[in-house]
């Protein structure tokens, strides 16, 4: 590479290109393999979708026919991209994969598919497969901070840091050098991309975002292992990121404590299957019908007391026609928790459009709450006003939401999450994939990555 001694080589480039499994503290080495089997489970439910159909289908026929990388769920294996587009797509859809407050960024779906499809087709071990997913997690969730909220008005932050997630993950695996790994995040930050726009209409792109993502990031480390340059400040450039997509990026984000805060270990898992804006406010709503004994018939108006995010990314489905354009309305996600308790893969499937629901869904609004949007995106606070028809009105609020840090999944929730997840994929046997996530618990022992589903 060319004038590499004139480059000054950025912490986050040198952090991810250095990464060991033991750098990474014991906590966070069970955080990152209970969000290894989380996301497994996501990625097996979204297999049946038919954006994922469409993408899948699509890589196959690119070839190669057959290949070291495993397509989840498939009987197809195929080469590292190929396969990172198809499994990548699917691990968005089902709605059930992590995401980082902080950064508003869902790091597992463009992490764990690039990562696991080099792992195997290098034969590493699993050890070097999670310390590259960490580098990805931990690179993925600065640059979505360091983008900051303006910049999730317009661009699907997953869409955007995704690219330099998965070129660090993957550059880990490939041991790239610290020069090659700034010029792999020149190379994925030129890809980023993804909009919000498709929401309005219900489009499939969200699941060609992660696609997209994920397989960017894979090209960008394997053209800088062969010496291909990419910008080398691709972040503050003067036409870099910042300068494109964001009017108050804050580069200090990028190193926030690097190596001794963990943003892995931040990270959340979702309990509703349906876009993390509308978890706090379904477990308030939740909260208030337990505390109060309320049931759905007992609802005559309900308030939710969100930040601008919410109203920004959920305010443009109004009336949704499509199970997954229904992930993003407010309304249905209250109406089926207020109705089941829970709003999981099976009740939107069935019921999103039931009569019930909608009228329910007609029921509750958004309102922008000054409280709410200042702890945002740090925190991310659930208030809600439930007006009764009795004439009560009743308040209700969750500081932390079920699967935060703070309100965390224990192991056995997880799992039991994961095979209902790959239950409702309904391409793997009970006992198969039982097997299988016992086999996940213990990547870390694994002497080489071999088809997860074997």
């Amino acid at each position: 590479m060319k004038n590499e001694t004139q480059v000054s080589i950025h912490p986050l480039a040198r952090f991810a290109a250095t990464l060991c499994w033991e750098d990474v503290p014991l906590q966070v080495q069970r955080r990152a393999e209970d969000l290894w089997v989380d996301w497994f489970g996501s990625a097996l439910a979204g297999q049946n979708a038919r954006p994922v159909q469409s993408i899948t289908r699509f890589a196959l026929s690119q070839g190669p026919a057959a290949g070291p990388c495993e397509i989840l769920g498939s009987a197809a294996t195929s080469s590292p991209l190929m396969a990172t587009q198809a499994n990548a797509a699917a691990s968005h859809v089902a709605e059930q994969d992590d995401v980082h407050n902080g950064s508003v960024f869902h790091p597992a779906a463009v992490v764990f598919p690039p990562a696991l499809a080099v792992a195997q087709s290098l034969g590493a071990s699993g050890v070097e497969l999670m310390q590259a997913c960490v580098a990805g997690y931990e690179v993925g969730i600065r640059v979505g901070e360091f983008l900051g909220r303006s910049h999730y008005r317009i661009f699907h932050t997953t869409a955007t840091a995704g690219t330099l997630a998965a070129a660090a993950a993957v550059g880990r695996l490939l041991k790239l050098t610290p020069e090659q790994m700034q010029h792999a995040f020149g190379s994925a930050g030129t890809q980023s991309a993804g909009l919000w726009e498709f929401l309005r209409t219900g489009a499939d792109s969200k699941q060609l975002h992660t696609a997209h993502a994920a397989s960017a990031g894979l090209t960008a480390a394997f053209l800088a292992k062969d010496g291909f340059t990419g910008a080398q400040d691709i972040f503050t450039g003067p036409q870099g990121l910042a300068a494109g997509m964001s009017t108050d990026a804050n580069p200090a984000r990028l190193c926030d404590r690097l190596g001794t805060r963990w943003a892995t270990a931040e990270t959340s898992f979702k309990w509703h299957a349906s876009c993390r804006h509308t978890h706090p406010a379904a477990d308030a709503l939740l909260q208030v019908m337990q505390v109060h004994g309320l049931t759905p018939a007992d609802l005559a108006q309900v308030t939710c007391h969100v930040h601008q995010g919410a109203i920004d990314v959920l305010g443009p489905v109004v009336r949704p026609s499509t199970v997954h354009q229904s992930k993003f309305s407010m309304g249905t996600v209250l109406a089926l928790a207020a109705r089941h308790g829970h709003a999981g893969l099976t009740e939107f499937d069935r019921d999103y459009l039931a009569q019930e629901t909608v009228e329910l869904r007609d029921k509750v609004s958004m309102e922008l709450d000054a409280e709410v949007d200042a702890a945002y995106p740090r925190r991310w606070i659930g208030k809600v006003s439930v007006q009764t028809t009795d004439g009560r009105l009743l308040k209700g609020r969750v500081d932390e939401p079920k699967g935060d840090p703070g309100n965390t999944l224990s192991r056995e929730e997880i799992t039991a999450k994961a095979l209902r997840l790959i239950a409702y994929g309904g391409h793997v046997p009970a006992e198969r994939a039982q097997a299988a996530v016992a086999r996940l618990w213990q990547v870390a022992q694994w002497p080489r990555v071999r088809r997860l589903l074997d």
